[in-house]
């Protein structure tokens, strides 16, 4: 498997990946590339790790699967590259974001931008077969992402995680929330965007969380 990391999570990471079920899991992964259509593109697995280093993560948004379209999963969860049409839940939260911060809705759905400034987008799942959701869960890196929230937690502070929805929320459970700040929200999914994402005004609560702590707030 292509671990194209950052140095700063390379060397936290790398007990984890000597782990036996990592290596099952590799093993896995590296299969279904061979065999059948897996997103994202093997050398983005990593890429939430590769475009936002340990030592920047100011905020943690989980997501769940990566998308299962051709062209749209990128690595970075809720992401899709530029030129790809936007997905409903991406769309939801820019329209959040235009409603709490007056931001103008952007040209592209490409997050690469979030993560550039410190913003960890990552999915509980890296890695799924096309047109199939939920496909590769339960194989190991499940496991492996709990290890990354808790590594955040228990060596960092300061640190805002956007929480949305259940699953999300059941994942942020070994947060500290004694040195960070967890919001949590419906998930901005059209089944549920209208019962509390709409107006949640997670973008500018973190922003006045980061800016409270001395730290840079995102250009949202």
């Amino acid at each position: 498997m292509d671990v194209r990391i950052a140095p700063g999570w390379k060397s936290r990471l790398s007990d984890e990946f000597a782990q036996p079920y990592f290596q099952q899991l590799a093993a896995f992964v590296k299969a279904e590339y061979q065999t059948t259509t897996v997103y994202p593109p093997g050398r983005e697995i990593f890429k939430a790790f590769d475009a936002c280093s340990f030592d920047e993560v100011k905020v943690v948004i989980l997501g769940q699967d990566p998308y299962h379209g051709p062209g749209q999963a990128n690595g970075l969860c809720f992401s899709v590259n530029d030129q790809v049409r936007m997905p409903p839940s991406l769309i939801n939260i820019f329209k959040e974001i235009q409603t709490d911060l007056g931001k103008p809705f952007p040209k592209t759905g490409n997050l690469e931008r979030w993560a550039r400034q410190g913003v960890l987008l990552l999915n509980a799942t890296l890695t799924v077969r096309a047109s199939s959701p939920g496909s590769h869960q339960h194989k190991g890196w499940e496991v492996f992402t709990d290890a990354v929230i808790k590594l955040i937690s228990a060596e960092k502070e300061n640190v805002v995680f956007l929480l949305w929805g259940a699953y999300a929320q059941k994942k942020g459970e070994v947060i500290d929330r004694s040195k960070h700040l967890v919001l949590m929200a419906p998930h901005p999914s059209p089944f549920s965007a209208d019962r509390g994402f709409f107006g949640c005004r997670h973008f500018s609560k973190a922003n006045a969380y980061l800016k409270s702590k001395g730290l840079r707030e995102i250009d949202w």
